[in-house]
């Protein structure tokens, strides 16, 4: 048995079932993406976000350059600068930002980190303060379990990075201020570009705050102290690929079609169940988030725990692992399954909904395989 789709990768993730080239025939090519039928057509990505993420009627959808990188930095220089800032950093994509606050906005900031595998000490997050964080750790396989550590009459602002989180766990819109996403995630779909979501209270500060840095053209969103709204309606501050809307437009349609985002997030579910139910009974792996409550059921981060291989210097680790996902690719059985580089070594795996749990379950026998070959090449030496 082998999966019918070796695509694990964590970004870009595996395309739809049934996807094909064909599906894009009706993209608008060779036409402007201002002239009526391509704004009609950002348009429609933006309102099947709205319709499949359930994202309430008063926040507003862009569509950004620079993928979810772009859509965070365009929160974090628009908004960030009247209130304290708090940052959680327990994975690669958190601490990118807190450089960014820290570093390039200079801005004081406290941080609350926690090693890969774990989570900050929420009970420290304040009300008072605005709050950057990532809902899902793309690179430590580990997920805020909800939140209610976001007071419900905060005074800061909440910028969630919900790149990995977006269509696969419940985001609890009212605790979020800033939501930001990319389509080559969840759905599947094709790079470049970020969704930004706005709530109410975010307009608020974009319309009374103005930032003392220079602020480039790719991250303005108002004209005279007001936000312009065509950014949220089909316009967009530069060029995107139409190609990639067209991509955008089928992924949100099958997820519809499928039940919307209560069956993506069964299928994650029943995805990551996959893997824990073969973990739970393999004695040289484990979750690299160990606490099943905080445990992501996209960006599924495993570790080797065989004392063959614990015993190693950390260099030979992370070749050992280096030659796991190099094994399982050369069969062609799992694809771009390796840790990522700023974590402890792994294997990650990509349990979006756009992975058929039937490839999963093929899977896991290759993965023990695997082990058990480059395992073999230990004994050897």
């Amino acid at each position: 048995m082998r999966p019918a789709r070796p695509e694990f990768s964590s970004g870009p993730c595996a395309k739809r079932p049934g996807w094909a080239p064909e599906n894009l025939s009706n993209a608008v090519l060779g036409r402007s993406h201002r002239s009526k039928i391509g704004k009609s057509r950002l348009k429609e990505a933006i309102d099947r976000t709205r319709e499949v993420l359930e994202v309430p009627d008063d926040y507003l959808i862009g569509i950004v350059p620079g993928s979810d990188t772009g859509a965070v930095e365009m929160a974090l220089w628009s908004l960030l600068g009247p209130r304290p800032v708090q940052l959680l950093a327990f994975e690669s994509f958190g601490k990118d930002w807190v450089t960014d606050v820290v570093k390039q906005l200079k801005l004081p900031a406290e941080v609350l980190d926690a090693p890969y595998g774990q989570l900050p000490d929420l009970t420290k997050v304040r009300p008072d303060a605005d709050l950057v964080f990532t809902w899902n750790g793309t690179t430590s396989g580990v997920r805020v379990p909800n939140a209610d550590f976001i007071a419900a009459d905060r005074e800061g602002l909440t910028i969630c990075d919900a790149t990995s989180a977006a269509f696969a766990q419940t985001l609890d819109w009212p605790k979020l201020d800033v939501v930001t996403f990319s389509w080559q995630k969840a759905l599947g779909g094709e790079a470049a570009h970020g969704v930004l979501i706005l709530s109410p209270r975010a307009v608020a500060r974009l319309e009374s705050y103005t930032p003392a840095w220079p602020m480039p053209k790719l991250f303005r969103m108002t004209k005279n102290g007001k936000v312009t709204l065509d950014l949220f309606e089909g316009a967009t501050i530069n060029t995107p690929s139409m190609l990639a809307v067209e991509d955008a437009v089928d992924a949100l349609k099958w997820a519809a079609g499928i039940g919307g985002l209560a069956e993506m997030k069964r299928r994650a579910d029943a995805n990551l169940a996959i893997l824990a139910d073969w973990v739970a009974r393999t004695d040289w792996v484990d979750f690299l988030a160990e606490d099943a409550s905080i445990r992501s059921n996209t960006s599924v981060c495993l570790k080797v725990v065989d004392p063959r291989v614990t015993s190693l210097p950390a260099d030979a680790q992370a070749d050992f692992a280096k030659k796991l996902a190099s094994a399982l690719e050369k069969e062609g059985v799992a694809l771009d399954v390796g840790g990522y580089r700023d974590a402890p070594p792994g294997l990650r795996i990509w349990c979006g909904a756009t992975v058929d749990t039937s490839d999963l379950d093929a899977l896991t026998p290759w993965l023990d395989w695997a082990f058990a070959t480059v395992a073999s090449e230990l004994a050897a030496a």
